[in-house]
């Protein structure tokens, strides 16, 4: 089998995976990049899996999809990436990533406006910095119920009343997503508070120790056990949010009601 080289500057030549009981993702994005980048697409599908290991077989390689573009061959979908500078090579990659949590408290933070908008017809009000956090509070427990055991795992690695009591690793998230709850209703305020401001001075004190003081490099558990956030700055905002509720809410229920 030969690969058909494109005597145009601007075309590409991709094979990829297109059978009856499986259309390969990866090749669809690969055909979409290639025609955001201005490319004219001499689209290939194998459609059997003979045809596709007789394909592997004689270019060497081992996945598709593939592609070339003139007599080279850039490769799978991630080399694209690479290929259009896209993404960096895989040598020169970062494990750190602060993306689930920018995501995470950006539309916390546009969630919270709706409702104070909604609420009061006014975006900016004290309503909304409290359903902010609270909605915060309650994605981030969201990611660590993914998989509570994989989140205690890491928990343990810096957490001071977990390394004391290891089940408190499991019971974590379920507090702070039953904090958080609650304060985005504004209900059991005596309940909430009380079990916001334990967990988060808890995690404040474990965290400003591990890196500030024992100057230790850690991923953060904060967005899941499988997280690639450094444990330091986001983890402690976090726990400090729960502080800050956890004592503002009472002064508010007596000031406000």
């Amino acid at each position: 089998m030969k690969h058909h080289s494109s005597t145009q500057a601007q075309s590409a030549t991709l094979y990829r995976m297109v059978m009856p009981g499986h259309l390969c993702p990866y090749g669809l994005k690969s055909k979409d990049l290639l025609e955001r980048q201005g490319y004219e697409v001499e689209d290939h599908h194998l459609t059997t899996r003979e045809e596709t290991d007789a394909f592997m077989e004689e270019h060497g390689v081992e996945t598709t999809p593939q592609t070339w573009i003139g007599e080279e061959r850039i490769g799978g979908y991630d080399d694209l990436r690479v290929h259009f500078g896209i993404d960096a090579p895989e040598d020169e990659r970062s494990d750190t990533s602060y993306q689930p949590v920018i995501t995470i408290f950006a539309v916390a933070f546009l969630m919270a406006l709706g409702l104070s908008w909604y609420s009061f017809e006014n975006i900016f009000t004290l309503r909304a910095l409290e359903w902010f956090i609270s909605i915060s509070m309650c994605f981030l427990a969201v990611q660590k119920l993914q998989d509570v055991e994989s989140f205690s795992t890491m928990f343990l690695n810096y957490d001071l009343l977990a390394r004391r009591w290891v089940r408190y690793g499991k019971i974590y998230p379920f507090g702070e997503a039953f904090a958080g709850i609650l304060m985005v209703a504004g209900a059991l305020t005596w309940l909430s508070a009380p079990v916001a401001l334990f967990i988060g001075t808890v995690g404040a004190v474990s965290v400003f120790k591990a890196v500030y003081i024992d100057k230790r490099e850690l991923k953060c558990a904060c967005v899941g056990g499988d997280s690639n956030v450094p444990l330091g700055f986001v983890s402690l905002t976090e726990n400090l949010m729960m502080m800050v509720m956890g004592i503002w809410m009472p002064i508010r229920v007596y000031l406000i009601g």
